[in-house]
């Protein structure tokens, strides 16, 4: 019988697209956690985290994670990029501008009109990225924590839609914090609140639980 041939072992790539995209996602998560939004505007493209510290009822292991300065587990992961990004190309060569910064002010917005938040209890981290890797290193970043307002808590990032546009419902992320004046004018969800709120529940402790297995 003749033996199998030694199974080839696959070389190391430093220059590995997932590697480098790593190593972006890495040198975030060195950054201080700081306030948001920032207080100094800035120029550029990146990538950044959102980090909630306050005592709202259902986030209680998200806070819990993030006290005394961990910052151990967003509750939103997001980019922004150049205009050219946003319009189905890759944005390359484009003058970013400050919408990194700008991004992190309407975050903040939203917060702050939100009824039952409060702005202070959240912080930021941000990367000034080179275009090409912003959408990798977001998509690991959102791999590797499973953000709540990212995968199971939708409609924070959302604009208010214009005239015309109201027909739609109400995102679970706008019933369980009511007080953007363009989500008022939206339809009600079909989706009860406690139903949102149970799922969430779900969410947060199989999360949590994935999250601790990790660290071991």
């Amino acid at each position: 019988m003749t033996p199998d041939p030694p199974k080839g072992i696959t070389p190391y790539n430093p220059l590995d697209k997932t590697r480098l995209g790593e190593s972006v996602a890495e040198a975030l998560l060195r950054q201080p956690a700081g306030l948001l939004p920032p207080e100094e505007p800035f120029l550029g493209a990146g990538i950044y985290t959102l980090y909630y510290v306050g005592p709202f009822d259902l986030y209680g292991p998200i806070a819990r994670r993030n006290e005394q300065g961990q910052f151990g587990w967003p509750i939103y992961v997001g980019k922004a990029v150049p205009p050219g990004a946003r319009k189905g190309g890759y944005g390359l060569g484009e003058e970013p501008g400050p919408v990194l910064f700008k991004r992190l002010g309407e975050h903040a917005g939203s917060i702050e009109r939100a009824r039952n938040m409060e702005l202070a209890d959240f912080f930021c981290r941000y990367l000034v990225v080179e275009d090409i890797w912003i959408p990798l290193a977001e998509s690991l970043l959102i791999e590797m924590f499973s953000p709540l307002w990212n995968r199971k808590l939708d409609g924070f990032g959302n604009h208010d839609p214009g005239q015309g546009r109201y027909n739609q419902q109400k995102s679970p992320w706008d019933v369980i914090h009511p007080g953007r004046p363009w989500a008022e004018k939206l339809r009600s969800s079909s989706v009860p609140e406690s139903s949102i709120r149970e799922g969430v529940i779900q969410y947060l402790d199989q999360t949590r639980q994935r999250l601790h297995e990790g660290k071991k």
